[in-house]
């Protein structure tokens, strides 16, 4: 459920465009990201690293295309997360205690530490790749393709990877002792 909740604003941009404009749709992204972090700090108290990232760069860069009325910013705003996150987890190999993924998923999971440094490099990976996808459909396929990629193709390849790491992690997973009675 928190994986649809986190795309909430690409599915609304989506049908933004589809109904009006890029602009409209742009100007309804930046709306649902503030809303959907504002609704996660008074249900919770707290915003991840990742919900405020993406709302700093949503602001930064669909102001940008607002301001300017160059839709090339908002197209960018995928690749520059993605990269941004693929960063961010490689950084993690080297600098902390736990990997990246291992702070997002180390409460919900046990795997021994070697599996979370290959899952951590997986995830970096996946989100440079991503990027690089995001950076080709841009630049070579028309805009209505781009939109189309950014909600089935983007959540897709996501879905696929998610699908494909759990196969893997089924190996590795270690189940927790029952509490004794």
């Amino acid at each position: 459920m928190k994986f649809l909740f986190e795309f909430l604003p690409v599915l609304l941009f989506f049908i933004a465009y589809k109904l009006f404009d890029i602009y409209i749709a742009t100007g309804v992204a930046i709306a649902a990201t503030v809303v959907q972090c504002g609704w996660l700090w008074l249900t919770t108290r707290k915003v991840g690293t990742m919900q405020l990232a993406t709302l700093a760069i949503i602001l930064v860069f669909g102001g940008l295309t607002l301001f300017l009325r160059d839709e090339q910013f908002i197209k960018w705003k995928p690749t520059v997360i993605n990269w941004l996150f693929g960063g961010a987890f490689l950084l993690s190999q080297v600098v902390g205690r736990k990997t990246a993924i291992e702070r997002l998923l180390g409460s919900n999971l046990t795997l021994p530490p070697p599996v979370w440094r290959r899952l951590n490099l997986a995830w970096t990976a996946f989100f440079c790749i991503l990027g690089g996808i995001n950076l080709y459909v841009m630049t070579y396929y028309d805009r209505d393709t781009w939109v189309n990629f950014k909600l089935f193709g983007m959540l897709g390849l996501t879905l696929a990877f998610i699908v494909a790491q759990s196969f893997y992690l089924s190996r590795h997973i270690t189940e927790a002792p029952e509490d004794s009675k």
